[in-house]
């Protein structure tokens, strides 16, 4: 992937940690995780609101103008690549989610002349899930623990 945020969300990494003790291999947790973070994800262009459920900013009037008759005509899905580009790599040790296309980071992050358009987490810079996010990760982690 071309971008990487690390999560530095710390209940959520503190759980984590304690669960390794007990489990020899989570890529099956790694992998559900991975696999809802996506659908969370791909939730988000539905609903064109970020982790958080704050709307997307419309488009500037220089994108209206410049947008090409044969897209999709909706916020971050032109011709749907970035959003076909979405997925996940897990391992035992950790899951990496994010999208193929480098100009994500963009949207993720902002720009001097484009808004944030999160998609991934609460807060880029310090790497943190909203609480929605975060619940939906520790309750299929604690699924795994139930016996």
């Amino acid at each position: 992937m071309a971008a990487s945020i690390t999560l530095l969300d710390a209940p959520v990494l503190d759980f984590l940690h304690d669960l390794t003790r007990k489990i020899d291999d989570m890529t099956p947790v790694m992998d559900s995780i991975g696999q809802e973070m996506e659908t969370r994800v791909s939730n988000r262009f539905e609903t064109q609101t970020d982790p958080m459920g704050v709307a997307w900013s419309p488009w500037a009037d220089s994108t209206k103008t410049y947008y090409p008759e044969d897209g999709n005509g909706r916020l971050l899905d032109r011709y749907g690549d970035m959003l076909a580009s979405l997925g996940h790599q897990a391992d035992s040790s950790s899951v990496a989610y994010g999208f193929a296309m480098p100009y994500a980071a963009y949207h993720e992050f902002s720009t001097k002349h484009m808004p944030r358009r999160g998609m991934l987490t609460a807060d880029p810079e310090a790497g943190s899930l909203s609480p929605s996010d975060q619940a939906a990760v520790l309750d299929i982690v604690q699924l795994y623990l139930t016996p």
